[in-house]
């Protein structure tokens, strides 16, 4: 392995797991933090979408910025905004205040989860991409095996507040690793031509791209039938299932480890089938599982070792549909790549954000709505993938495949 590689993967995947810490950790204290402050699940739900919209929208402007000052002075701001943002949620005084202090948070850490798909492609393309990809998930992964079972923890022995003061710590982290551990990699000569009009210029380009839009539309129902279940598990397995913290961190852990752990075949797979076709079979994996998961909740079945099955078996699937189509998408657009990652992002998040508030409008205290809307999300997913990798440009899909 290439330890110009290792190195980026590890660095790059650190920071890309700041954001998602923040919401991981408290996951386990949603419930604690209603009862603290006073507010009904809707309430506390809405601290977790209030993140997700501030990463969704700022990454519009990160993204631009960054293509016309470098990577690194855009991260140095966010990080700061995050640090700043964790210590206002601990100080919440009431669900409002921790639903602003967190989008603030969220404005700060979209630039450490937008910016490293861009570095990843100022300098590489095409397998060698997709294989720091998939190890910056592998490292990415500390977030969703531990972040949990730490919170969960916080939870049991101390208050919540705790969570987010450790949270900051992570910013403050994040911060000394901008500056000790990454290169500048978007160098002065490459900024001559971004400005404000190239940015605009860029996404009137990005947006009339089907391909474009159609891989990253693939990974955002992808991402966002994550998210569905992310939003809504800690009450599932808690109070329908009856897990206490520590087990719903476990059983959350437990498919984290799945979705990161196929993900690390990417490499191997893209070089010896393709990109096009990772992406085809993994999807065509991935609607199997999750509409057999449907189906069987909706036929009256309410166990939670099947809905662990599946889940494990369909997340497996997606850790190989999220990198492949991520690199595919900002394949042809390395001269705005911090315009095309964000605006990526910004798809997928607001994506899964409709989805989380869709599904969320009809929790009715059982998994059922949940894996109808993962479902829906596999099926739409699907049918972009049919569209979308049929549409491929020649000289796209001849490098793919």
């Amino acid at each position: 392995m290439n330890p110009t590689i290792l190195r980026a993967a590890l660095v790059l995947g650190l920071l890309s797991a700041i954001g998602p810490f923040a919401i991981d950790m408290y996951l386990p204290a949603l419930p604690a933090i209603g009862a603290s402050l006073g507010a009904d699940t809707a309430g506390v739900q809405a601290s977790l979408m209030a993140f997700m919209a501030a990463i969704a929208v700022c990454q519009l402007f990160y993204g631009p910025v960054s293509d016309m000052v470098g990577r690194k002075p855009p991260l140095y701001f966010g990080l700061a905004l995050f640090t700043a943002g964790g210590i206002a949620c601990a100080l919440a005084p009431s669900i409002e205040w921790l639903v602003v202090a967190r989008f603030v948070q969220g404005i700060g850490a979209c630039a450490a989860m937008a910016l490293p798909r861009a570095i990843v492609r100022d300098g590489y393309t095409g397998a060698d991409a997709a294989q720091l990809q998939s190890l910056l998930m592998l490292v990415f992964s500390v977030s969703p095996i531990l972040a949990p079972l730490g919170g969960s923890l916080i939870v049991q022995f101390g208050d919540w507040r705790v969570i987010f003061y450790a949270v900051a710590g992570i910013g403050l982290l994040g911060i000394l690793l901008v500056a000790f551990f990454l290169k500048e990699t978007r160098p002065a000569s490459a900024r001559l031509e971004s400005s404000v009009g190239s940015a605009i210029k860029g996404y009137g380009v990005l947006l009339r791209d089907r391909n474009f839009l159609g891989l990253s539309m693939i990974g955002a129902f992808g991402m966002a039938s994550f998210m569905a279940y992310l939003a809504n598990s800690s009450f599932i397995l808690i109070d329908h299932y009856g897990l206490n913290p520590t087990q719903y961190s476990i059983m959350f852990s437990i498919n984290a480890v799945s979705f990161i752990g196929v993900s690390q075949l990417t490499g191997v797979l893209t070089r010896r089938y393709g990109l096009n076709a990772v992406v085809r079979t993994a999807v065509n994996g991935f609607i199997l599982v999750m509409v057999a998961l449907a189906a069987v909740f909706a036929l009256g079945v309410d166990r939670l070792d099947v809905l662990a099955a599946l889940l494990f078996v369909g997340y497996g699937f997606l850790g190989l549909v999220i990198p492949t189509t991520a690199v595919l998408a900002l394949e042809e657009h390395g001269a705005i790549a911090g315009t095309a990652s964000a605006l990526m992002g910004t798809l997928q998040l607001v994506t899964a954000a409709v989805v989380m508030g869709i599904v969320g409008s009809f929790f009715d205290g059982t998994a059922r709505p949940m894996v109808l809307g993962i479902a829906a999300c596999a099926i739409v997913a699907f049918a972009l993938t049919r569209l979308t990798i049929k549409r491929s440009r020649a000289p796209l899909a001849a490098a793919a495949e």
